[in-house]
């Protein structure tokens, strides 16, 4: 081996974590090392902060964290809020197909309730325990938001217009009109 490159790698030190190398004559060249190690002049740096402006800028700082945390719950809630309604929709349109169903049970029930009845029943509760829920309008005040007036017949107008017969069952889904009624009125 060449005794040149011996000296070449003899003069330059290897440097090794946790030794200081101050002493060495190598000159600090870690970044790192160099932000966090005090300079001559930190105590005129320090001086010539303005505490008022730091103070300032950090209730800056801490009122533009605490919108955004806010916009961020206000945001979680209206996805949650909307997920839930469009997930009511949709069990929503499943209900809604089942009505012609619903109203085949319902006839055999009036031709056969014997027969009927268990599986007409099981098929409402079943329904009932998902948001399905059955209004009863007979001899009730006719309320158009829940039904269809499709027959009238004349009657005392004191008591004002009351369902006579229900010809069509209505249906609500947690709450919402799924399907109004048809009924007969008189008034």
């Amino acid at each position: 081996m060449d005794n040149d490159a011996k000296t070449d790698v003899n003069e330059d030190p290897v440097r090794e974590p946790g030794i200081d190398h101050a002493d060495s004559g190598v000159e600090n060249s870690d970044p790192v090392e160099q932000a966090f190690s005090p300079s001559p002049d930190d105590g005129a740096r320090l001086e010539d902060v303005d505490v008022v402006a730091l103070l300032a800028e950090r209730d800056s700082f801490r009122d533009i964290a605490q919108r955004l945390q806010a916009d961020f719950e206000n945001y979680r809630k209206r996805v949650t809020a909307q997920t839930s309604d469009d997930i009511d929709r949709a069990t929503g349109r499943i209900a809604e197909s089942l009505l012609p169903v619903l109203d085949a049970c319902e006839a055999a029930f009036v031709a056969h309730p014997q027969q009927v009845e268990p599986l007409f029943n099981l098929l409402l509760g079943e329904l009932k325990k998902q948001g399905l829920e059955v209004m009863d309008l007979d001899g009730k005040p006719f309320d158009p938001e829940h039904a269809e007036a499709v027959m009238h017949e004349p009657g005392d107008s004191d008591g004002g217009t009351v369902v006579v017969d229900v010809l069509r069952t209505v249906y609500l889904w947690k709450g919402r009109v799924l399907r109004a009624a048809m009924v007969k009125v008189r008034g």
